[in-house]
């Protein structure tokens, strides 16, 4: 690694790392044979890497009297330069052994809507108590999105419903949770807190699905699985995402299918209602490159995954 900053115009080879250390060895003991001592290195060697020194920056950096030797104007300017270029190194080794370690650096996390609902809150809660100077970096998309960001390496892994398939990726489910009804509070169901295939099939209300595009998506999952169950969803709209069906439903615009950890939190003008017989499952999913070996990755999946055990547990 070479320095043009240490010292004024001077050519690419003027100075390297070693030459630097030799120099501030002799600079701060302003003693050859001390600075050779310290150095672990017979003095002759020092003395003819130092001179070369002063011939390639075409400067004079010692004083040499017969019983003691002092800096020059070029070699004070040189020690003060060089220890601030050592100490960043320094600096930056450090870093990046904490970089190598996980314990600093960032990690780039797209998500669905729908996750921050599961247990991807406590993931990154348990991530950042563990690696609280890692910088992380949130950012929702839709499952289509999220595919492209990570072959295009904008983002590092990436929470999806359902899972991305791709041979370039590593996929690994975090859970399955059943599909549940999001239905206005005057909604009424035979059966309190469920709803019937039946009463799906007799609806009245418009059914709301999400994302509008790209296609496919979530909204194709769902019609998928209702029409596996006979259910045909005739009267239907889209919209753009979850939280914007959400806010449609709690004002009566219509009814949506939605993961069951949605109805977790309660909302306002919203009934949750499990299907009676089961309509379906949806899948949680966490994807990465294959390519990516970055120990922050490797913490985050780690982690990630013993959450889910927990919560499954």
């Amino acid at each position: 690694m070479r320095f043009r900053a240490a010292v004024g115009a001077y050519s690419e080879d003027a100075l390297n790392l070693r030459q630097l250390s030799y120099f501030i060895a002799v600079a701060e003991e302003l003693h050859f044979g001390r600075a050779a001592e310290r150095l672990d290195m017979a003095q002759p060697p020092l003395s003819r890497q130092i001179k070369q020194l002063e011939d390639e920056l075409g400067a004079v950096l010692f004083n040499r009297g017969r019983n003691a030797i002092t800096l020059t104007q070029a070699g004070s300017r040189l020690l003060e330069r060089g220890r601030a270029v050592l100490a960043e190194i320094e600096d930056i080794k450090l870093e990046l052994r904490r970089i190598g370690q996980g314990a600093e650096g960032r990690l780039r996390i797209g998500f669905v809507g729908s996750s921050t609902f599961g247990i991807m809150p406590n993931i990154i809660k348990s991530f950042r108590a563990n690696y609280p100077v890692v910088n992380l970096t949130l950012l929702p998309m839709n499952n289509a999105r999220l595919h492209r960001a990570l072959i295009s390496r904008e983002i590092d892994v990436a929470f999806t419903r359902p899972a991305l398939k791709d041979s370039d990726f590593v996929t690994r489910k975090l859970l399955e949770e059943p599909l549940v009804l999001a239905a206005p509070d005057t909604f009424e169901t035979a059966t309190r807190g469920q709803v019937t295939l039946e009463e799906l099939r007799k609806i009245e209300l418009e059914m709301i699905l999400y994302p509008e595009f790209p296609r496919p998506s979530f909204a194709d999952s769902v019609i998928e699985a209702c029409r596996a169950q006979g259910v045909d969803i005739r009267r239907r709209s889209f919209t753009m995402d979850l939280q914007t069906a959400l806010s449609l439903v709690a004002i009566g615009e219509g009814a949506c299918i939605v993961p069951a950890s949605v109805g977790s939190a309660p909302r306002n003008g919203i009934r949750f209602l499990r299907f009676s017989p089961h309509l379906a499952n949806t899948e949680l999913a966490l994807n990465h490159r294959i390519d990516e070996q970055g120990v922050h990755l490797k913490n985050f999946v780690r982690i990630a995954q013993s959450v889910a055990r927990r919560t499954l547990g």
